[in-house]
C-alpha cells in the first residue's frame, strides 16, 4: 500500500521551533545521514521498475513586480520507464512523448529536466547536466552534516494500518551562506530516519548559468510495502531573467511527475543500465504511445494541481529560514527598467523620449533601489523615478513623471508610440505628477494582496509639442494645476494563471483627498461553456461631488466602447461591461524555425456597454445620453495579436483596431 508524505498536511500537530544546531536537531540529521549511507545493506530492496507521468511547462511571466500568473508558451507530457538497481543504479527510458506550443518557440530542455530524480540527489546535487546547478553537498551527506545547519521544526503523524507514521520537519540552511547549498525543509521518518520529503531553493552561489534567478524543488516519496520510502510526487521550477537588463519578464520551466506502477525484485540486469542514465524511445515510437486523453485535456487536468502546490510556498519558507537574505542568483547591479517604452517612447507632449535606468539589490537584507530617468525631446523637460522597495512590501517612491488620466490601460505602450509617431493618433491624455509615496503591501492567501499609501503630489497641465509624421495631432486635454495629499487602500486578487478552464481576478481601490472620495475598480470573470470561454470584464468608479479633474472616468474608443470616438465620454461616475464569447477555430499553422505556430485562431464575437455621468464644466468629456453600447468581433492570433471591430448601435460607426493582447501591455 502506498502512503504520500501530502497526507502531512491533515494531522499536522504544532511544536515549538527549537534552536539551531539543538542537540535533538543534529541527533536526528545524523540518523537520517547514517540511514542514507547504510540503505543498501537493506538487502530486501535489490531493484525496482516503475512508471512516471509527467509534464513540462515553459511558461512566460511579465508585468511590474512580476506579480501577474504566467502564461503558457510550450507544455510537453512524457510517459516514462523508471528502472533503479542497489546500489544506486538508475535508468530511465522515454516511451512517450507529445508537445503542443502555444507561441513559437525553440526551448530545448536540459536532459535530466525530462526524467524523475532518484535517490533524493545522492550526496551531491546537480541540475541541467551540471550547466545550471553542478556539487552542491547534500545536507544528509556526509560532508552536509558538517556545513549545514538544523533546526527541528513541526511533527506530523500518518497514521497507517500497521502503524502510525511520525515525520519531523528538519530546517537547514548553510553555516557560511556564501556557499553553494540548499536551503529550505526535510522531512524524515522519525523511526526509520528516512527522508520522506524535500522541499528547497539554493543559494545564490550555487546558481552558475548567468540568467538563473532560483530553482525551486520539492519531492515527495511514498511508503510502500510498510517498508520502503520511494518517489512518489515531485515537483521543479526554474526561473529565469535576462542577464544584461533588469526588466519585469521572465522565462519559467516547471515540471511536474507523479511516479507509480512499481514491481519489486524483477531481477534487472546491470548491463541495462549502461549509457545514459535517461534515454529516449525514436520518435516514430513515442509517437505509437496509447495516451488516454487529448493533450489539451490533460494539461487542463494537471494546471489545476500546479496552481494550488504553487512552488511560491516552498519560496516563501525558504525566506523565512534564511531571514532577510537575497536567494536569487541576479546581479545585484543591473541595468534596469519596467518596460521597454521606460526606454523610448513617442507621444504628443514629449515627442521622442530616451530612457535609462538602474538596479541595485543588496544581498543580506532584501532591499531594492531603482533608478530612472528620461528626457523628451519635444517638451525638453526630463523626468525621472527613485524607488526603494523591501522585500516585506516596503515602499518609497520619489518621481516626476507624466501620467495619463485613464486607470487602465487601453493600448500597448509600444503600439501607442507607433500610431503617435506616424499617424498622429496617440491615445493618452496627460499631465505632470511630481511628489513622493509611502506604501506598503501584503499578501491574502495564494492569490490576493492588501496595499495602503499615501502620496503628496504637485501637478501641472501639459501642451502639445511633438509633430508626428503623418496627420495631426488633437491638443492635450487641460487639467487643473494643484498640490494633493491623497491616501489609498486597494484589494486585489490576482488571476489563477496559465491553462485555466475559470477565473475571477480584479481590484478595488479607495482613494480619499483632502476634499474628495474615490472608489474605483476592475476585474475579469472567465467561465467555461463547453470546449469555449465566456468572458466578462467589469470596469466602475464613483467619486464625490469635489472630485479633481484629473480623476475622472473616461469611456469611448479602443478598449472601452469602440464603436464611439476616443474618450468621447466621461464624468464622476462611471461604468463598463464587456462580455465576449471565446471561440477557437481550425487556423492555419506557420513554421518559425524548428517549431511551428498553433493551429487554431480565437474569434471573440461581444458586446460592450458603458454610462458615463456628472461631467466637469469645460473639458471634452461628456456625460453618455443613457447607456451607449458597441457589438464586434475579435480575432486573436498566438495569444499575442488581436484584430478588433466594433459597431457602434447608437453612433452608427464601424471602427477597426490592432494591438497585442492585454497579458503584454505592462512590458510594453
Amino acid at each position: 500500500m502506498r502512503w504520500s508524505a501530502a497526507l502531512l498536511l491533515l494531522v499536522a500537530t504544532r511544536a515549538a521551533a527549537q534552536d539551531w544546531n539543538s542537540d535533538s536537531a543534529l541527533a536526528l540529521a545524523r540518523r537520517a545521514s547514517d540511514r542514507r549511507a547504510h540503505a543498501a545493506a537493506d538487502t530486501a530492496l535489490r531493484d525496482y521498475k516503475a512508471q512516471a507521468h509527467g509534464f513540462l511547462f515553459f511558461l512566460g511571466q511579465f508585468g511590474e513586480g512580476l506579480t501577474e500568473p504566467p502564461r503558457l508558451v510550450k507544455a510537453d507530457q512524457l510517459e516514462l520507464e523508471v528502472y533503479w538497481k542497489a546500489p544506486g543504479l538508475s535508468k530511465q527510458r522515454i516511451i512517450g512523448w507529445r508537445d503542443r506550443a502555444e507561441l513559437p518557440t525553440d526551448i530545448n530542455y536540459h536532459r535530466d529536466h525530462l526524467g524523475i530524480v532518484q535517490n533524493n540527489f545522492g550526496s551531491a546535487i546537480r541540475l541541467g547536466e551540471g550547466d545550471e546547478v553542478r556539487d552542491v553537498p547534500h545536507p544528509l551527506s556526509a560532508r552536509g552534516i558538517e556545513l549545514y545547519d538544523f533546526a527541528l521544526g513541526d511533527t506530523s503523524a500518518i497514521m497507517l494500518p500497521a502503524r502510525e507514521v511520525r515525520v519531523v520537519a528538519l530546517r537547514v540552511r548553510p553555516r557560511d551562506f556564501a556557499s553553494a547549498a540548499i536551503v529550505g525543509t526535510l522531512y524524515v521518518d522519525v523511526q526509520s530516519a528516512d527522508l520522506v520529503r524535500m522541499a528547497f531553493n539554493f543559494t545564490p552561489k550555487a546558481y552558475l548559468d548567468a540568467s538563473l534567478e532560483d530553482v525551486s524543488i520539492v519531492l515527495d516519496n511514498a511508503l510502500l510495502e510498510n517498508r520502503f520510502w520511494l518517489p512518489y510526487r515531485q515537483e521543479v521550477e526554474i526561473r529565469r531573467r535576462a542577464t544584461w537588463l533588469d526588466i519585469p519578464a521572465r522565462g519559467i520551466i516547471r515540471g511536474r511527475w507523479e511516479i507509480d506502477g512499481y514491481q519489486f525484485n524483477v531481477g534487472l540486469s546491470e548491463t541495462q543500465f549502461l549509457g545514459e542514465e535517461i534515454v529516449a524511445l525514436p520518435k516514430a515510437v513515442r509517437d505509437t504511445f496509447p495516451w488516454k486523453v487529448p493533450l489539451s485535456a490533460a494539461i487542463q487536468d494537471i494546471a489545476e494541481p500546479v496552481r494550488e502546490n504553487d512552488l511560491q510556498r516552498v519560496r516563501a519558507e525558504v525566506g523565512r529560514i534564511a531571514g532577510r537574505r537575497a536567494m536569487n542568483g541576479l546581479k545585484h547591479e543591473r541595468l534596469g527598467a519596467r518596460s521597454l517604452s521606460e526606454l523610448v517612447h513617442v507621444n504628443r507632449v514629449e515627442g521622442l523620449a530616451l530612457g535609462a535606468g538602474f538596479v541595485k539589490r543588496t544581498a543580506d537584507d532584501g532591499f531594492e533601489l531603482r533608478l530612472l530617468g528620461s528626457y523628451g525631446f519635444s517638451d525638453r523637460e526630463g523626468k525621472g523615478v527613485i524607488a526603494l522597495t523591501s522585500a516585506d512590501g516596503f515602499e518609497l517612491s520619489v518621481y516626476r513623471q507624466l501620467r495619463d488620466i485613464g486607470d487602465t490601460r487601453v493600448i500597448a505602450p509600444l503600439i501607442n508610440s507607433i500610431t503617435s509617431q506616424e499617424f498622429g493618433d496617440d491615445y493618452g491624455d496627460y499631465y505632470r505628477a511630481s511628489g513622493a509615496e509611502l506604501g506598503i503591501r501584503r499578501g491574502i492567501g495564494a492569490r490576493g494582496e492588501w496595499r495602503l499609501s499615501t502620496a503628496y503630489e504637485k501637478l501641472a497641465g501639459l501642451a502639445t509639442h511633438a509633430t508626428p509624421a503623418n496627420g495631426e495631432y488633437r491638443q492635450n486635454s487641460v487639467i487643473a494645476t494643484g498640490d494633493y495629499l491623497t491616501g489609498t487602500v486597494t484589494l486585489r486578487r490576482r488571476s489563477e494563471g496559465f491553462a485555466v478552464r475559470r477565473d475571477v481576478a480584479g481590484e478595488t481601490t479607495l482613494e480619499v483627498g483632502q476634499h474628495y472620495l474615490r472608489f474605483s475598480g476592475n476585474g475579469h470573470v472567465l467561465v467555461p461553456v463547453g470546449s469555449t470561454r465566456l468572458l466578462t470584464r467589469i470596469e466602475f468608479g464613483l467619486g464625490s461631488d469635489r472630485l479633481p479633474e484629473h480623476r475622472i472616468f473616461v469611456l469611448g474608443g479602443r478598449a472601452t466602447l469602440l464603436g464611439d470616438e476616443f474618450r468621447e465620454w466621461g464624468g464622476k461616475r462611471a461604468a463598463l461591461v464587456h462580455v465576449e464569447w471565446r471561440v477557437p477555430v481550425p487556423f492555419f499553422s506557420v513554421g518559425v524555425g524548428p517549431a511551428r505556430t498553433p493551429g487554431t485562431l480565437t474569434l471573440a464575437p461581444y458586446v460592450a456597454t458603458g454610462w458615463a455621468a456628472e461631467p466637469f464644466i469645460f473639458t471634452p468629456w461628456l456625460a453618455t445620453p443613457g447607456t451607449r453600447m458597441t457589438v464586434g468581433l475579435g480575432a486573436e492570433w498566438l495569444g499575442v495579436f488581436r484584430l478588433e471591430a466594433g459597431y457602434g448601435v447608437q453612433s452608427r460607426n464601424l471602427h477597426v483596431t490592432f494591438d497585442v493582447t492585454r497579458d503584454f501591455w505592462d512590458i510594453l
